[in-house]
């Protein structure tokens, strides 16, 4: 954990799995290891920070908090090609301090009032750099794109019919986004 922790900078992104539904049905579907996502928001501390869109409200916790809940200590970081600036750095953590407390989107709808992991993410990076990361993509793009996909699951989480034309972004198109490059993938225990 301590070569990870010096290694992060503000505005990296922090890749997990998290080992329980709906969150391993959201890599299932994706075709990914990681079905959940937050981002560096501050490591003047002891320990960097990750703010994130978690269930009930978004918030910062701990880089350790935040690893503790991934599937056997797996955890990927992605960085932009530039390093933020002192000013991105301030309109990173206003974007973060903006989103702290609101409720989770359990329906990863794009457009709504509330908020999921990725869309946190891609909103904050977006706020404090005008770099938009991830694919915004529907539902029926989602899941034509793995007709494995359990879609059963997915009927009975949107109560017996997936929104097919709904608008959302996952984690592992951030993972998977070219204008981040990886600088860490493996275990932090």
């Amino acid at each position: 954990m301590s070569e990870l922790t010096k290694q992060l900078q503000v505005g990296d992104v922090v890749f997990i799995r998290i080992p329980r539904a709906p969150f391993t049905k959201v890599a299932d579907s994706t075709q990914s290891w990681t079905n959940h996502v937050g981002i560096v928001s501050d490591v003047s501390g002891k320990e960097p920070l990750i703010a994130e869109s978690r269930v009930p409200l978004s918030g910062v916790t701990t880089l350790s908090k935040f690893v503790q809940r991934s599937d056997d200590g797996r955890v990927a970081v992605t960085r932009l090609a530039k390093t933020l600036d002192a000013q991105q750095q301030q309109k990173l953590k206003k974007a973060v301090r903006t989103r702290n407390g609101i409720l989770y989107d359990t329906g990863f709808d794009l457009h709504s009032k509330r908020q999921f992991c990725s869309r946190y993410v891609r909103e904050v990076l977006d706020e404090a750099t005008g770099v938009e990361v991830g694919q915004v993509e529907t539902f029926a793009q989602l899941l034509k794109r793995n007709p494995d996909a359990d879609q059963a699951f997915w009927k009975s989480w949107y109560f017996g019919n997936i929104p097919w034309q709904r608008e959302t972004v996952t984690p592992a198109s951030l993972l998977e986004d070219k204008q981040l490059r990886v600088v860490f993938d493996g275990t932090a225990k």
